[in-house]
């Protein structure tokens, strides 16, 4: 590893995942390599390392963690690049394969590796690889499910997705002229099973295990479902829902509107459960 350059331990990463200001994740992997796998890490961006200095001229810089399979040269030699583009760019250490042995110290595999970074599954079926913006499309004026979904494809499965509300009847025909994939509708690749809601449906097609996450679904699938005992905050999520809905007329402004509160809801699952409000009613009289 040169020291020299900017870097970012695996421990300093998985606290970072999922929130709207996390950097790009930058996959630098051989093409070979990289179709040789079925993983990579959420939200990230595939980008073969002759391409790199191309890919730092053509967009705005901004923060970004690079890794390849071990942290060797290959994402090493992509933040030369976008660090001389301007860019805020740091290697990952260990890369997503925590090290490689034989190379890397004994030491520093052991603490790459001491806390595995997350991976989501590779699925070509969905449209989700890492190469380009994945599609999705769904029955118009969402409430819950329809965009809790479109908050947890943007911050772990694929950051440049797009999505599409039409009319209910419409949603296979536009899923099919759109090349997307179609959620939330009976017949989906990613609906309801059960007393389990999409959310779900996601978390399970991606094998996304981030602390926080499986909160959050139970809240989601406790509002979506009418099933206020499944977790207390169930009831605050749709009530907040509802009031989103009527505020916005327009679906797109309805998501827009209703990422910071999942972004939020998620921020508490994670760390900030134990804490309580401390406002005492009823005070007793001190003298």
């Amino acid at each position: 590893m040169d020291t020299a350059l900017p870097s970012l331990a695996p421990s300093a990463l998985v606290p970072r995942l999922g929130r709207a200001d996390a950097p790009l994740l930058l996959d630098v992997r051989r093409a070979q390599a990289f179709a040789a796998s079925d993983r990579l890490l959420p939200a990230a961006q595939h980008c073969p390392p002759e391409s790199v200095a191309a890919f730092a001229r053509g967009q705005a810089p901004r923060s970004a963690v690079v890794y390849c399979a071990y942290g060797h040269h290959l994402s090493q030699d992509a933040t030369r690049t976008l660090l001389a583009s301007g860019w805020d760019a740091r290697v990952l250490e260990g890369g997503i394969e925590g090290g490689e042995a034989g190379v890397d110290r004994l030491e520093d595999i052991a603490h790459w590796r001491e806390r595995p970074l997350p991976c989501i599954r590779k699925r070509p079926d969905l449209g989700v690889t890492g190469e380009r913006p994945s599609r999705w499309v769904t029955r118009a004026r969402p409430k819950i499910d329809r965009i809790a979904c479109p908050w947890l494809v943007r911050r772990f499965i694929d950051a440049r997705a797009q999505f599409f509300y039409v009319p209910a009847e419409e949603v296979f025909a536009e899923a099919e002229r759109l090349q997307a994939v179609p959620f939330d509708i009976p017949g989906a690749p990613i609906t309801h099973e059960w007393e389990r809601c999409s959310f779900d449906a996601l978390l399970r097609a991606f094998e996304l295990q981030v602390p926080g996450l499986e909160a959050l679904a139970a809240i989601v699938r406790g509002a979506d479902t009418s099933r206020m005992d499944v977790a207390p905050a169930c009831a605050g999520l749709l009530a907040i829902s509802l009031g989103l809905s009527r505020l916005h007329a327009d679906d797109a402004a309805m998501l827009a509107a209703g990422l910071p509160v999942y972004d939020a809801l998620f921020a508490w699952c994670r760390e900030g459960q134990a804490e309580t409000h401390g406002w005492q009613v009823h005070a007793g009289a001190t003298q």
